[in-house]
């Protein structure tokens, strides 16, 4: 045994070449945990901080405490630690770790490390999720990069995701191979969702399955599949990768929604508010979207840095101009720009708010230029969030840029595809043909968005104007009689105020259209 190995009961360490062997065989571990192991055997049985192994083994990285230990539980299980009463890696409370070898403990003391190792991490304040390795059950060990590029490139994608807290991939593949509960990964790595997957190959096609588990439950929330040719695997990992984080960002929210309404008011943080002020909005009316736009308000109180509920509110007066619902333009107007600006100047990295932001500024300031450099950021920081590109296809239509804007939505819908924003993501569609002079296309997505939403005024005027247009006035009128029945100060003379940045020649068709349907002046 040369100078560069240390003796751990049957193991051998060799620092030289970073392997933990037994008998003559190298223990498969991972090179985090083998960096971790190295690192405390080199302190001679002196205490580690948590802080030294972090800047030791993930050198200019910022990772979560709970990496650690996670890399700490998959040496012990290597180590056969607890076997005779054996412990090499010692826990010291509030400090770190430090290596004893052999270090034979007395039972009682076994017991209480045992314990203290087992106590679950608290869950974080926000939501959280670990992407677990894929099971590769093609029998082709060379399909094994190709799962493992799935997991790495979905715990990306989602990181991306500010009010998302992900477990980093180093973590998450310490649980490769194991077969463990999902409630017990949950509590040893403090999460609340897991998502699961594995990868089959057959002939030349590749099926990819995904589900996305609840940790204290262990109940399903959502599963898919995707199949593709294996031509251009690349290709179809970054399809998975897209539909996969598309699909679980709005159920994550759902689900979020969902626990936070069983909580009790007086223990709500600025993050439940956010939660309650989307269910609120999510209910599409003029009662909701104030109690959503008091909600939002109440969570910029608690935390002023909360971005995505500055996004959020303006998006809430959008609605507001939209449906006639505004009560004080002059000041809404006002209150647009200040929660813009607010975005702009600290929602760099927030892509959410970036979104909802920029919609605002364009749609009811205006300003389409300012409102599509926001959204342009946003996609840069997250190219697989729906919202960045609803809102990037609202912008580009009033911006004349219809094949853009066409093009933008689909993308949105492909991520997103049971959007609670669905209906508004037709409207975009709508309003891109109709720009483009395609008025028969115009109305059949005017009338998809009408079937989503059909008491909300901005849904009826666009079917009504779309039909009329395409020369279906009789059902162009019904629409303008139930329009009216819903919100009877709807007339031409405050329409401009309603409509959205219309170009003046679009804005006069659009008009023309209304009265032709019956819409007074």
């Amino acid at each position: 045994m040369s100078s560069d190995d240390v003796r751990i009961g049957a193991f051998r360490l060799d620092f030289g070449r970073r392997e933990l062997s037994r008998d003559g065989t190298v223990v498969q571990l991972g090179s985090r945990a083998i960096d971790i192991l190295c690192v405390l055997a080199a302190a001679k049985g002196g205490v580690v901080t948590k802080d030294e192994i972090m800047k030791r083994v993930w050198p200019g990285l910022v990772v979560d405490e709970s990496n650690i230990q996670v890399h700490v539980s998959a040496l012990r299980k290597a180590l056969d630690e607890g076997k005779d009463g054996l412990r090499y890696l010692i826990a010291v409370p509030g400090r770190g770790y430090r290596f004893l070898a052999p270090a034979r403990l007395p039972p009682n003391e076994s017991e209480k490390e045992e314990a203290a190792r087992q106590q679950n991490l608290p869950l974080p304040d926000r939501p959280s999720i670990v992407v677990l390795p894929f099971k590769n059950l093609s029998g082709d060990p060379e399909q094994e990069y190709f799962a493992d590029g799935i997991v790495e490139d979905i715990t990306t994608a989602l990181s991306r995701m500010r009010w998302l807290f992900v477990i980093a991939r180093n973590s998450s593949f310490a649980f490769k191979g194991r077969v463990v509960d999902a409630k017990q990964i949950g509590r040893e790595l403090g999460v609340r969702y897991l998502l699961e997957g594995s990868v089959r190959k057959a002939m030349n096609r590749v099926r990819i399955t995904g589900q996305l588990i609840d940790a204290a439950t262990g109940g399903h929330l959502w599963a898919d599949r995707f199949d593709g040719p294996l031509d251009d695997i690349f290709d179809l990992q970054d399809q998975v990768t897209a539909s996969v984080v598309g699909a679980i960002a709005p159920k994550l929210q759902q689900a979020e929604i969902e626990r936070v309404r069983h909580k009790p008011t007086e223990s709500l943080d600025a993050y439940d508010y956010f939660l309650r002020g989307t269910a609120s909005l999510y209910r599409w009316t003029r009662e909701g979207n104030n109690e959503a736009l008091s909600r939002f308000y109440k969570a910029i109180d608690l935390d002023p840095d909360f971005t995505t509920a500055h996004g959020m509110a303006a998006w809430c007066y959008v609605l507001r101009q939209l449906n006639g619902w505004t009560t004080d333009r002059p000041h809404e107007l006002a209150e647009i720009i200040r929660l813009a600006e607010r975005v702009t100047e600290s929602g760099k990295d927030d892509a959410v708010a970036l979104s909802f932001g920029g919609v605002a500024l364009g749609r009811v300031i205006g300003d389409l230029e300012g409102g599509a450099a926001l959204i342009d950021r946003a996609l840069v920081l997250n190219p697989n969030l729906a919202a960045a590109w609803h809102a990037s296809g609202w912008v580009r239509a009033f911006q004349r840029d219809t094949d853009v804007a066409l093009e933008h939505v689909a993308r949105a819908k492909r991520l997103s595809p049971l959007d609670p924003l669905m209906f508004s993501m037709h409207q975009v569609t709508a309003h891109a043909h109709y720009i483009a002079g395609r008025y028969a296309e115009a109305a059949t997505w005017a009338e998809k968005a009408f079937r989503e939403q059909p008491n909300l005024p901005t849904t009826i005027r666009l079917m009504a104007a779309t039909k009329a247009l395409s020369g279906r006035l009789e059902e162009a009128q019904k629409a303008i009689a139930r329009g009216r029945a819903i919100d009877p100060s709807m007339r031409i003379s405050n329409l401009k105020d309603r409509v959205g940045p219309f170009q003046p020649e679009d804005f006069a068709r659009y008009a023309e259209a209304l009265r032709m349907a019956g819409l007074p002046e």
